[in-house]
C-alpha cells in the first residue's frame, strides 16, 4: 500500500517565508521610490510667468529645474543655485519673440519649455 505524501510546515518555516516576502517588498518599494527621479527625467518649472504681451522690453524668467546637468536659455547656458532655482533677464525684441528653455539630464534626455512674447512699445499703445 502506498502512503500519501504529506508536507508538514512548521510555524518557524512559515514565518521565515513571510519575513522574506515582506523584506523583498520593502526593498522593492524603496528602490522604486528612489528611482522616481531617474524615471521622471529633467523638469523645468516657471514661476510667475510674464504676460505674453508686454510694453516692457526686459522681462525676468524665474523658475526651478530638477534632475538636470545642463540648462540653456535660447542656446545660451544658464546656471541654477543649489536648490535648482534660476533667475534670468531676457530682452525681447520688437514684435514677436520666441524663447526656449532647454534642459538635459545625465542620460541625455531633454525637455523644452517654449514661450512666446510680443513687445509693443508704449508709443504705439497710446495712439
Amino acid at each position: 500500500m502506498i502512503e500519501p505524501i504529506t508536507h508538514s510546515f512548521e510555524l518557524r518555516n512559515i514565518l521565515k517565508i513571510i519575513c522574506i516576502i515582506i523584506a523583498v517588498g520593502i526593498f522593492s518599494f524603496y528602490l522604486f521610490f528612489q528611482a522616481r527621479f531617474l524615471i521622471a527625467g529633467p523638469q523645468i518649472t516657471l514661476e510667475n510667468e510674464p504676460p505674453t504681451q508686454n510694453n516692457i522690453r526686459m522681462i525676468e524668467l524665474k523658475g526651478t529645474a530638477h534632475n538636470i546637468t545642463h540648462l540653456w536659455l535660447n542656446d545660451r547656458p544658464i546656471y541654477t543655485n543649489e536648490d535648482g532655482e534660476f533667475n534670468e533677464a531676457l530682452v525681447i525684441e520688437n514684435g514677436y519673440t520666441i524663447t526656449t528653455l532647454r534642459a538635459k539630464d545625465r542620460y541625455d534626455r531633454e525637455t523644452k519649455l517654449v514661450r512666446s512674447f510680443v513687445y509693443t512699445p508704449a508709443s504705439i499703445i497710446k495712439n
